[in-house]
């Protein structure tokens, strides 16, 4: 029986709408998978929501004239709405702010604090001197103490990589409104991270196919954990179930350590919508494995911080312990980062202004050309520069003039001379040379993919693509007028190919694979879309939220090459892609005047 998959995907922030670098790096990459998997018979769990809080979302919430709940209520709903019309197949994107997390959140705390590992310790925080908040550590910005970056952040130097506190910066400054920050005397728990070098060693030893960033970055950071506070001194946020904290309205779980419990919330909360309390332990142990997506600026909250809460809860941490709420855990199989997609070499970044929302861009492009240019050109393994021109000259000729061309005439010949799928009588060795090249693509797209390495997937599923319409250029049909048994050979020929070929970009371009599907004269559904549903909250049920859910486990299509049927009525298709303006690749639609820095 194949292996029970959890895809954990990245807790966007509710802050604001998300741009496509985001989904560069969490999105796309974990639904082309997750697709993938259940087409190879996978049973697939995949999890997300929205990161809803922490200090940041007050901010914003002020600037709204909101509340820290009415704005995160505005932003669950805008990304919701932007990653379903995506196609991101989520069993459940939920939230962070539901009864059932809180729950988990004080479950998961709790046997880390009786195995042991958290403690408390009294440091120096940061507030902000004109409004008497504390300030978040991303949310101040100083030279690094260790290489000199200026532009370390507060918990991070994302040009080291080295863990920081804000008090070690040097000439430390808010990035909200640019004052200085005055640092007093705190009281905060402690997750003890020194307690798990050696279980964390071991373990990160064992992980040898993880992608060589990050495997490296993960490995030269373990023998200088320090210990990492998981409260906060704010009203936003997760109470702490313990005496003498649970009581102090401004002492709160730091949004960090929450939001990576939400995997296994918002599994336990899929299971509970699903009538059945424990089917969340199917992905979580024994034999199950588990992929988590990002960006690379949440590695070290994937490979390190993560592993060692789940090392804590199982009493498997360097001091022992017993096993908390949840049994045993599996930790993570792999831990697929992606890097940066820029533009102009600057990162997207909503703060910094370089941004382009994923609302916008569905809007203009529909979803297929975003998810296959992430795909093909996103930063899979490096970052990427994001440039219209590269964007317009990726749609117009590899999805429209190669993939689309395809599907168009070899669908328009068989219409125009048989009205349905042909017959093929004796197959010359040209035909038979196509056709194993479109089966052998089966094995090897997909081993690509069980990696993650999506852009040497597509690339081998464009090829067999290449090698069709080349195929067809040869053998032209469209002279065969004498010769009906040839063209027909010809034509059955080609659109098997394409059927084998639109199952090989289904994890890629689900929207037009359907499409295609129906092009081919087939019916049902080919590759299901997540669907929107407004739910009751389980434990505070006066309360409602959107979730994305969806139905991803029937008969749909599967990762093989099926003989097409022969004999099945089809009509005459429409184009699968339109091509872009030639002019749009010089300066971008007018709704994205990037603004850099």
């Amino acid at each position: 029986m194949s292996a029970s998959v959890l895809t954990a995907v990245a807790w966007p922030y509710a802050n604001g709408p998300r741009h496509i670098g985001h989904v560069s790096g969490f999105g796309v990459p974990s639904d082309v998978f997750s697709r993938y998997m259940r087409m190879s018979g996978h049973r697939v769990l995949m999890v997300s929501g929205t990161d809803e809080h922490g200090t940041p979302i007050q901010v914003q919430a002020e600037k709204e004239g909101l509340t820290a709940r009415e704005l995160a209520d505005k932003y669950n709903r805008v990304i919701a709405s932007d990653l379903q019309g995506l196609g991101l197949s989520y069993d459940l994107f939920t939230r962070t702010t539901t009864g059932n997390h809180y729950q988990v959140v004080q479950d998961l705390f709790s046997a880390l604090w009786k195995n042991g590992y958290v403690v408390p310790k009294t440091e120096m925080g940061a507030i902000s001197p004109s409004t008497g908040r504390t300030l978040p550590d991303r949310y101040i910005e100083g030279t690094c103490p260790i290489c000199g970056y200026d532009g370390a952040r507060g918990d991070q130097c994302d040009n080291c990589g080295n863990q920081l506190d804000p008090v070690d910066l040097k000439n430390p400054r808010s990035r909200i409104n640019g004052e200085v920050p005055k640092f007093i005397e705190t009281e905060h728990l402690f997750l003890d991270l020194p307690s798990f070098i050696d279980s964390l060693g071991s373990w990160m030893s064992t992980r040898t196919e993880w992608r060589p960033n990050v495997l490296k970055f993960s490995q030269n950071l373990i023998s200088d954990l320090r210990p990492r506070a998981i409260t906060r001194d704010l009203d936003w946020g997760v109470p702490i179930p313990l005496d003498g904290w649970s009581d102090q309205p401004m002492k709160r779980f730091y949004v960090w350590f929450d939001a990576v419990i939400g995997y296994l919330s918002a599994s336990v909360e899929w299971a509970r919508r699903s009538g059945n309390d424990d089917a969340w332990k199917e992905f979580w142990t024994g034999d199950a494995q588990g992929y988590y997506f990002m960006g690379k600026d949440n590695i070290v909250f994937h490979s390190l911080i993560w592993p060692s809460l789940l090392l804590g809860q199982n009493g498997a941490g360097d001091k022992g312990g017993e096993p908390g709420r949840f049994g045993t855990l599996n930790l993570p199989t792999e831990v697929v980062s992606s890097e940066y997609l820029t533009m102009s070499g600057s990162k997207f970044s909503t703060s910094r202004g370089t941004v382009i929302y994923v609302g916008d861009f569905l809007k203009e492009f529909g979803p297929d050309a975003l998810r296959y240019f992430i795909s093909v050109a996103g930063p899979e393994n490096q970052d990427t520069d994001f440039t219209w021109e590269e964007f317009v000259r990726r749609t117009n000729y590899e999805l429209a003039n190669e993939w689309g061309n395809l599907v168009n005439r070899s669908v328009s010949m068989a219409h125009k001379n048989v009205g349905a799928i042909p017959k093929a009588t004796a197959l010359t060795p040209a035909d038979h040379e196509l056709l194993a090249q479109s089966k052998a693509a089966f094995d090897t797209v997909g081993a690509h993919l069980r990696r993650s390495r999506f852009k040497q997937a597509s690339g081998e599923a464009m090829r067999v693509i290449s090698l069709a319409n080349k195929y067809l250029s040869d053998q032209e049909p469209w002279k065969l007028k004498d010769d009906p048994e040839r063209r027909d050979s010809v034509l059955h020929t080609a659109l098997q190919v394409v059927q084998d070929a639109n199952t090989l970009m289904t994890p890629f371009l689900p929207h037009s694979a359907q499409k295609v599907h129906e092009a081919l004269g087939g019916t049902g559904v080919w590759a299901a879309q997540p669907q929107m549903t407004e739910v009751a909250d389980l434990d505070v049920p006066e309360r409602s939220y959107p979730v994305l859910t969806g139905d991803y486990a029937g008969e749909q299509a599967k990762w093989e090459s099926t003989p097409i049927e022969v004999g099945r009525p089809l009509q005459k298709p429409s184009p699968l892609f339109a091509k872009l303006d030639a002019k749009l690749g010089e300066v971008g639609p007018e709704w994205a005047p990037i603004v850099t820095g």
